[in-house]
């Protein structure tokens, strides 16, 4: 799509200029935060201003559709593709692969035909997972070799998986780990802890992103993968995940879900042998989000 600004609309900020020919200003945000809208040829921010005459265009070749059932549509990103992998952006309220309570609008249907490998016909090609109100970057085998080196290499600790988390409160160090095995809680089965009778080793680094009046932002990597590791190992050290409604105190900054973003997967191919190292910005409401925090008393 191109469109060539008039006066009118002139110095309107990029995002509220977009709504009305996306269908909606959220629509607008993920396209600009997934870098496929220029101004004059130029990456934009949502808060660009284009004046009269800039022509802007916008690049909807790589988005996706999700349609649960009775729900809204969800656009997902393909970052990056090639005949052995596909790393997917995936939006938050998105579930991964089908399971109690989600047998359709998954991920993993949305991507029939182009994923492959693995033991379960349920979860073709998938490595490793996002929770559903989790945002961001997983990668996708699309055979079983493929499959099979990538999960070697996770379990090698040879992905790097880079998250930003906003919690409430801060660290009393820039930097730290937390190395604590986690499980299914004892008395809260919907939930995992320390407090369990089945422990698996859990390994979480993180380091303070930015420093904000009552909450922090961190950068937060992971040596593994166990479920809804970040989220436990944060709340267990008093620092829970803003929005977060099962580890945390909910709602916050006018989110309706945790302000948990995979932002950057980096690892080696297994095919090529080169280096794939993607990113993503934070989605439009986690920007917001952010904003909100910064100015917070």
């Amino acid at each position: 799509m191109r469109i060539e600004v008039d006066a009118a609309t002139s110095g309107e900020r990029l995002d509220a200029l977009l709504a009305g020919p996306l269908g909606s200003r959220s629509r607008a945000q993920r396209l600009i935060a997934a870098g496929q809208v220029t101004v004059d040829g130029e990456v934009a921010l949502k808060s660009s201003k284009p004046v009269a005459g800039s022509v802007v265009e916008i690049d909807e070749s790589d988005l996706r559709e999700i349609r649960p059932d009775g729900g809204p549509v969800a656009e997902f990103r393909i970052a990056y593709e090639d005949e052995y992998l596909l790393v997917v952006d995936k939006p938050a309220g998105v579930v991964v692969h089908p399971a109690r309570g989600h047998s359709t609008g998954t991920l993993v249907q949305a991507l029939a035909g182009r994923a492959g490998g693995g033991d379960d016909p349920e979860r073709p090609g998938i490595v490793h997972r996002l929770d559903r109100d989790t945002s961001g970057l997983l990668v996708v085998a699309r055979d079983e070799a493929t499959h099979r080196a990538l999960r070697a290499a996770m379990s090698k600790r040879e992905v790097t998986r880079e998250y930003l988390a906003l919690v409430n409160g801060r660290p009393t160090s820039r930097t730290g780990t937390i190395d604590a095995p986690i499980g299914r809680d004892r008395r809260n089965r919907t939930k995992v802890s320390l407090d369990t009778d089945r422990p698996r080793s859990a390994i979480t680094h993180f380091e303070i992103e930015q420093s904000l009046p009552e909450s922090t932002l961190l950068r937060v990597t992971l040596d593994t993968g166990r479920t809804h590791q970040i989220r436990a190992h944060l709340e267990a050290i008093g620092l829970p995940v803003v929005g977060d409604q099962t580890y945390g105190d909910g709602p916050n900054y006018g989110l309706s879900r945790q302000f948990l973003h995979a932002t950057r997967l980096r690892f080696e191919h297994p095919a090529t042998d080169a280096e794939v190292d993607v990113h993503s910005q934070l989605p439009a409401e986690l920007e917001d989000a952010l904003d909100a925090a910064t100015t917070a008393r």
